[in-house]
């Protein structure tokens, strides 16, 4: 182990985790709200609108992440003329992704509440959009919430595939270490221990506020 050849590096590749960070973060969010609209769309009423929602899902999780990566930041700016950042494309590209997965966890979520509630709901003249924010929601986000986190754990981990496309994310950075000082092992333990810490960070933070929510 040389570690005392890289601690100069160590610096350089912490600070890939805050653009780690901002990847999973904002691409959860955005993915979270995207999944919920689509969740909608898969419980319409009306069948083309359901087969719309299904074929979404079907095809960003039948296709690798990285074959969308590479779609969205080399052939959408060259089909529509336009310029998209490593940051945008991979943000935009992880947001569609896990609107496909959270759209899935949500839409189970929803339909494991006991119907009755509904039934109840509707006859004491409640409004869909009032059940739905009022009884049905809060009750799924509780009951999809070890659901989600694995999702955030997931994409967290996968965010790593930017460094395909010149994002200097935690493994890009060790591995431009590793070339700078021709030593791999070092920088990738680094980086592997980066990972680890925020997947356990989320993971424990995840269970307080599952444990907070179910009181």
């Amino acid at each position: 182990m040389r570690f005392g050849e890289i601690a100069p590096s160590i610096p350089f590749i912490l600070e890939g985790m805050k653009v780690t960070l901002s990847y999973a973060g904002i691409s959860v969010v955005l993915g979270f709200i995207l999944g919920l609209g689509l969740t909608f769309v898969k419980l319409s009423s009306k069948k083309w609108v359901r087969f719309l929602g299904a074929a979404y899902t079907s095809i960003f999780r039948g296709t690798p992440l990285i074959l969308q990566l590479a779609l969205i930041y080399y052939a959408l700016p060259q089909v529509f003329d336009i310029s998209l950042s490593a940051f945008q494309a991979g943000v935009l590209t992880f947001s569609l992704n896990s609107a496909a997965y959270s759209s899935e966890i949500i839409k189970a979520g929803i339909e494991s509440i006991d119907k009755s509630q509904r039934e109840a709901a509707m006859v004491l003249g409640v409004s869909h959009i009032d059940m739905m924010k009022d009884i049905i929601l809060p009750q799924t986000f509780r009951r999809i919430l070890p659901s989600l986190v694995n999702e955030t754990i997931d994409l967290l981990k996968e965010s790593a595939i930017v460094s395909t496309i010149g994002e200097a994310d935690l493994l890009r950075r060790a591995t431009m270490v590793s070339a700078e000082k021709y030593t791999y092992l070092e920088p990738l333990i680094i980086a592997g221990l980066c990972y680890y810490v925020m997947v356990m960070t989320l993971t424990i933070l995840a269970k307080k506020l599952e444990k907070r929510l179910n009181y």
